[in-house]
């Protein structure tokens, strides 16, 4: 078990300390970012774009999912691996949402397991915690839904949906969520619903009054500078300095210029003669 359990979670949630999350697909990156003190590593189906290149997240299956939180469990050390539930894997019946939690705990190597969705779900929630799976909710603007929103578009805007998105937290509390991803909602009612709340709040497009933050690790170094969702901050440019390096790599392959001595292998010079 890594360092940073549902209970280091909620301690740090109740000394007022931020907790700190960033998507992460594989090995070398859950390495990186363990060793920068993320305390979680979400496996999110947001693989699907960005690692993938699927057209929304909805086309994510199981397989992917656990291929991926087994890479990213192999490299993480202190931080919690959470991995996302995809599409279908919760909504058909209890049953279903209870194997496919389990199979990403037992298969994949994740250490909780987050679920998209409001009081629709809230019984799936309680019934795996029920089989002593951690479970965190996602509620707001949720990806999975994003056929039926019409779009990726900003929730609890009106005051019968902000009080829809209030209502579906208290639920998912009650339900024994450990804790709760807000996305795409108003700063003010994300606030709103932290106060109201015991367990974490964790922000993505929802000010900065949650109980801590997560992005899209390729949105935050800027991989993909042609998109960019409104609540991204750029802190560097990994997608320009990756580009500039593959073409400096090229350039001198071209020219001979790599690989240089220093680069290669040698043989004694008698040897040489001898061939």
């Amino acid at each position: 078990m890594n360092a940073n359990t549902t209970v280091k979670l909620q301690e740090k949630c109740d000394k007022g300390e931020k907790i700190i999350m960033l998507t992460c697909y594989d090995y070398c990156t859950a390495k990186n970012m363990d060793a920068a003190g993320v305390d979680v590593l979400l496996v999110g189906d947001s693989l699907g774009q960005v690692m993938l290149g699927y057209e929304s997240p909805v086309q994510v299956t199981m397989e992917d999912m656990i291929h991926h939180c087994k890479a990213v469990a192999r490299g993480a050390e202190k931080a919690m691996v959470l991995c996302d539930m995809p599409f279908l894997s919760v909504q058909t019946n209890t049953d279903d949402a209870i194997r496919n939690a389990g199979r990403l705990i037992q298969e994949g190597g994740a250490e909780a397991v987050k679920i998209e969705g409001s009081l629709y779900v809230a019984d799936k929630i309680a019934a795996i915690v029920r089989a002593q799976i951690p479970v965190c909710a996602h509620i707001g603007l949720t990806p999975q839904s994003v056929l039926a929103f019409g779009g990726f578009k900003t929730q609890g805007k009106t005051l019968q949906r902000a009080r829809e998105i209030i209502d579906d937290a208290l639920r998912i509390e009650d339900a024994g969520a450990f804790m709760v991803v807000l996305e795409a909602i108003p700063a003010e009612l994300a606030e709103i619903i932290s106060d109201k709340l015991t367990i974490p709040t964790i922000g993505i497009g929802a000010g900065n009054k949650c109980d801590g933050q997560v992005l899209v690790w390729q949105d935050m170094l800027n991989m993909f500078p042609d998109y960019r969702p409104k609540f991204v901050k750029i802190f560097g440019d990994c997608g320009l300095e990756m580009q500039n390096g593959v073409k400096k790599y090229r350039e001198e392959v071209e020219k001979g210029i790599f690989p240089a001595p220093e680069h290669s292998y040698q043989l004694a010079k008698e040897i040489v003669e001898e061939l």
